[in-house]
């Protein structure tokens, strides 16, 4: 039986995020034998062979010049901080917790939009965002007891992210998404070259650690291939809810592979941020309903 559009967004979501935590719980696995920096630079470097080759395939590449454009440079800048937090933090929080703060991430987008953008924003979505924003403190417990400073490397990941999609809608459509990817992951790869030094110098790399990159690489590439491929299937407030999916895939890794139990706060927490992370999604769309309607004149209701 043929799936519908929405259908077919929707599961292409659900594998992105699949893809994506797979990364993350691979990355993880080598974050005890190698340091920031060099998972930088080798994961790195492992997908930006692995999306030049696609791109020469397909042919999808840009010239260089289309890429020394001030706002794919911020872009590339933002996505660099956001890799250096959440790997900072990958190998001292649960990857369930981390994964359940990066969940606030549309939220955080709401809110750039509205405070940079000046994109409308009602008192209802105002709350969810504060709400979903309570959830995230209590993810991280901010007392003696429960809080990390690594916890708040994830929620610095999840502002320069959301950032770095905001960054994202001001790039000249004309240049290929594939491009951006390729120049992001080289230019990530070539930040953990540099910064190699102020990390500790380079430790030895097992064959092992190198198969468990090139593996994060393989699986990172699918996520960004399948959330591109989703966004541009069927409407985007059905498929963009099924990016929690990855708490799920987090939770199950996280239990089979680190022996890591999510604990009371941290499911406390993330049910608050998907329910308003929901509510948002919910908002967005009546309020896109009812401007169609004002624009149609003939529309029912």
């Amino acid at each position: 039986m043929a799936l519908s559009e929405n259908t077919r967004g929707a599961l292409l979501m659900a594998i992105s995020m699949a893809g994506f935590t797979i990364n993350d719980a691979l990355t993880k696995s080598v974050t005890a034998d190698l340091t920031v920096a060099q998972i930088m630079f080798v994961r790195g470097a492992f997908t930006a062979i692995l999306v030049y080759i696609v791109a020469r395939r397909i042919g999808g590449l840009d010239h260089v010049r289309n890429i020394l454009q001030p706002m794919i440079l911020l872009r590339i800048l933002l996505e660099t901080i956001a890799a250096i937090a959440f790997l900072a933090a990958l190998g001292q929080v649960p990857l369930a917790n981390a994964s359940a703060i990066l969940q606030s991430m549309p939220l955080a987008v709401t809110l750039g939009a509205a405070l940079f953008f000046q994109e409308p924003v009602g008192w209802r979505r105002w709350t969810a965002i504060g709400v979903g924003f309570l959830g995230v403190l209590v993810i991280i417990q901010p007392g003696p007891e429960g809080f990390t400073l690594a916890s708040l490397y994830v929620v610095l990941c999840v502002f320069t992210a959301a950032a770095r999609d905001l960054v994202t809608r001001r790039i000249d459509p004309k240049v290929s998404s594939v491009t951006v990817t390729l120049f992001t992951a080289a230019s990530i790869s070539f930040a953990g070259l540099l910064l190699i030094p102020a990390f500790g110098g380079w430790e030895p790399v097992s064959a092992t650690a190198y198969g468990r990159l090139a593996f994060a690489s393989v699986f990172l590439f699918a996520g960004y291939q399948a959330i591109i491929m989703a966004m541009r299937t069927g409407e985007i407030s059905f498929i963009a809810p099924f990016r929690y999916t990855s708490l799920l895939w987090a939770i199950l890794l996280g239990i089979l592979f680190f022996g890591e139990t999510p604990d009371i706060w941290m499911i406390v927490g993330s049910s608050i941020v998907i329910g308003s992370g929901l509510y948002t999604f919910y908002r967005e769309n009546k309020k896109k309903a009812a401007l169609a309607r004002l624009s149609d004149p003939s529309s029912p209701g």
